[in-house]
């Protein structure tokens, strides 16, 4: 099979003048900021491995250091099955990496004095003020059954942010009542797709959730859950606007994501990539959200889509602490704030977020990310005080103060093997650094 790589795309690129070029964090050559550019080979020889052996349809991988793209490469198929190649401006389906935009849209709020975190959700959505808990227990003869109790204190904002509100997901968590409350609510559809309540409206979505019980008291775990939608929701009544609609005016369009959003125009679903038909490791049927429609909901959580080049200004943004070419988003120590760890010794997590993400422990939590505490850990190269995260269909992106680096993956593979190719990402990059920003 013959591969795609970005140097093979780059006169159809500049042809079309296409918008991720324009975009893309001003180059530099790989040395200039520290990196081996012989090392950087690697990466694409990695990938294409897995590309040619059709364990992936195509990736677009860019690293940005001291604030310039000095990596970026285009490997593979935006759609294998029309042999159509995959471009660097192509757009994806980034399903939980839309969970940081919601928590930079909150965040923009917190700093204009609309939201604390520290607030009831029920101050913006009073479907939440008298939550129930769902309470497992083993009968006499070993049979997990269930009560409800009532919430002891309301869920905040904060507990929106970091995952401690005791909500779920009707596709991970173990909860029967829990699960089968989802799918009655149009919640978590088996079967048919997963991660995709966006057929709900805002109302019919803050209902549906609100009237299901809690996994957990709220603030008492950590668990991956719907909590970024309800945040989307939080954001709309505070700040009197659709998410999509305030997302693009506040962060969007100041950062110059053009490609960014909650759908794909009709003008340019061309450019739309999408997963092998069969996951090569479980044989199931690839089945991603339909992004071609506005939907009836913005899913804070999971519904947005973009380019790498997109995503790439915005870690960027972040790692410059809220700012990038002269545009403030967020302050300094709001961004801080945000890759803080917020978990604690006090609240444990039922999966830790390093062993979700990326099959190994060693991270915490903080508003919006999975921080790193220390360096040392976690199975996989990095700093202490980095932070990230990853979506559904494969896309992943970290942000590393300490080496002043951010990286961000694209592709459409769904499936087991995530955590595969975002520690081998995680561990090409950092190998390829030859000038450390550490102390001796």
């Amino acid at each position: 099979m013959k591969r795609i790589t970005a140097p093979s795309l780059f006169i159809i690129a500049l042809c079309t003048a296409t918008a991720a070029w324009a975009q893309a964090l001003p180059r530099a050559e790989p040395g200039k900021v520290g990196l081996s550019a012989e090392r950087l080979e690697r990466i694409e020889q990695a990938f294409s491995r897995e590309i040619d052996g059709g364990k992936l349809p195509g990736a677009v991988i860019m690293v940005a250091r001291d604030g310039q793209l000095a990596y970026t490469k285009t490997i593979g198929f935006r759609d294998k099955d029309a042999n159509a190649p995959l471009a660097e401006d192509s757009i994806f389906r980034i399903y939980s990496m839309t969970k940081p935009l919601v928590s930079v849209a909150a965040m923009i709020l917190m700093e204009e004095g609309r939201l604390q975190l520290p607030d009831p959700v029920s101050k913006y959505l009073p479907e939440f003020a008298k939550l129930q808990v769902s309470v497992p227990q083993l009968d006499p003869y070993g049979k997990v059954t269930y009560s409800t109790v009532l919430a002891e204190r309301p869920v905040t904002v904060q507990d929106l942010l970091r995952h401690t509100a005791g909500l779920g997901y009707g596709e991970i968590t173990q909860n029967v009542v829990v699960r089968d409350g989802y799918a009655k609510a149009g919640l978590y559809k088996p079967g048919e797709r997963d991660y995709d309540a966006r057929n709900l409206t805002p109302e019919e979505e803050v209902k549906a959730i609100a009237q299901v019980p809690l996994i957990h008291q709220p603030g008492t775990r950590w668990e991956y859950s719907l909590a970024s939608d309800v945040l989307g929701r939080v954001v709309e009544k505070a700040s009197g606007m659709r998410l999509a609609d305030f997302l693009k005016k506040r962060v969007f369009d100041p950062l110059k994501m053009k490609d960014t959003g909650f759908s794909v125009p009709q003008a340019e679903l061309a450019r739309l990539a999408e997963p092998l038909a069969k996951d090569p490791a479980t044989g199931a049927d690839n089945r991603l959200i339909d992004v071609s429609q506005v939907p009836a909901n913005d899913s804070g959580g999971a519904g947005a889509v973009s380019t790498a080049a997109d995503y790439l200004r915005f870690t960027q943004m972040l790692l410059n602490g809220g700012e990038l070419d002269g545009v403030r988003i967020l302050s300094p120590t709001t961004v801080k704030l945000m890759a803080s760890d917020h978990l604690g010794t006090r609240i444990q997590p039922v999966v830790s977020p390093g062993e979700q993400l990326l099959g190994t422990p060693g991270y915490t939590f903080g508003l919006g990310f999975m921080v790193r505490p220390e360096a040392g850990i976690a199975g996989v190269p990095g700093s202490k005080g980095e932070f990230m995260w990853a979506g559904y269909a494969g896309t992943f992106f970290w942000i590393d103060p300490v080496e002043d680096i951010t990286a961000v993956m694209m592709t459409q593979a769904p499936g087991p093997s995530r955590p595969y190719y975002r520690k081998l990402i995680k561990q090409l990059v950092y190998q390829a650094v030859v000038e450390s920003k550490t102390a001796d």
